[in-house]
């Protein structure tokens, strides 16, 4: 479970309310393994402790102010590390957070990204920078004789670039020249998801934006979910929050009660 829960901070008040309204959703989807992006307080750190005693905490440090918390049930074997490269030598840049799993002697590198945000160009091209780091990361981790079971997931902010002169990239030509260079030279695909859209802000903010993703080294299997919006057929990554409402009203609720970020499930089989 990845979740970009927006400025995740002091739970007191209006706060704690929204604290406990995440936790109960958490625990409803039951996972093994979930990651949340934008932690910025230690109320929160000791809050999810708390309410999870059968998990492990681990969470990044840094000059940045928001960090990533990534939790582990207890009975799976894990061992974390902070990636200080996918920062790009920014140090306000969040690192990457590394955790790798031990299941039935198979390990599964899980890299959890929270990419820089904006469409200038400074903004596009470190985000190029870190998102090309993430691919290029799978060879650092198999041999040549087995691939790793490796899968990075977040929120990578795909949001294209406005170069304010003559020619814009738009946010799908960023993901298609990283699908690109990921399938062709690392084994790496982009998963597919039951709706496309996992960002927005509700009626009278920016549109729909397809910011959250997960890509796999391309051995891997995974459970599918049947896709949204009357579309047919189904993918491995299932999108859930403001996504599954039935009206803009309750979309808006939702995005206020939660985040403007619904967050992705997926379930790995064993390899």
């Amino acid at each position: 479970m990845s979740w970009n829960v927006e400025h995740f901070k002091k739970a007191t008040g209006s706060a704690k309310q929204r604290l406990d309204r995440i936790v109960k959703t958490i625990k409803s989807e039951d996972p093994d393994v979930f990651s949340l992006y934008e932690v910025e307080g230690k109320e929160v750190f000791e809050a999810l402790v708390g309410n999870f005693p059968g998990y492990s905490f681990h969470i990044t440090e840094g000059p940045q102010s928001q960090e990533i918390l990534v939790a582990v049930r207890g009975n799976i074997s894990a061992f974390f590390t902070q990636r200080l490269t996918f920062k790009s030598g920014v140090n306000f840049l969040r690192p990457g957070a590394l955790l790798t799993l031990t299941i039935d002697g198979e390990r599964y590198p899980i890299l959890f990204l929270h990419l820089k945000s904006a469409d200038d160009p400074r903004s596009f091209g470190l985000r190029d920078d870190m998102l090309t780091k993430a691919i290029k990361f799978s060879r650092k981790l198999g041999t040549k004789s087995k691939k790793a079971n490796y899968l990075f997931i977040g929120d990578l902010n795909t949001m294209g670039l406005d170069y304010y002169f003559d020619r814009d990239i738009p946010a799908e030509t960023e993901l298609k020249k990283a699908d690109r260079y990921a399938s062709r030279y690392y084994d790496l695909i982009r998963l597919g998801k039951t709706t496309p859209y996992s960002w927005w802000n509700g009626p009278g903010s920016y549109a729909k934006s397809d910011l959250d993703h997960a890509y796999a080294a391309e051995h891997m299997r995974f459970k599918m979910f049947n896709n949204k919006l009357g579309d047919a057929g189904q993918s491995p990554v299932d999108v859930r929050g403001w996504v599954d409402k039935n009206s803009v009203d309750d979309m808006k609720t939702w995005i206020d009660d939660f985040s403007d970020h619904a967050y992705l499930y997926l379930e790995v089989d064993k390899v």
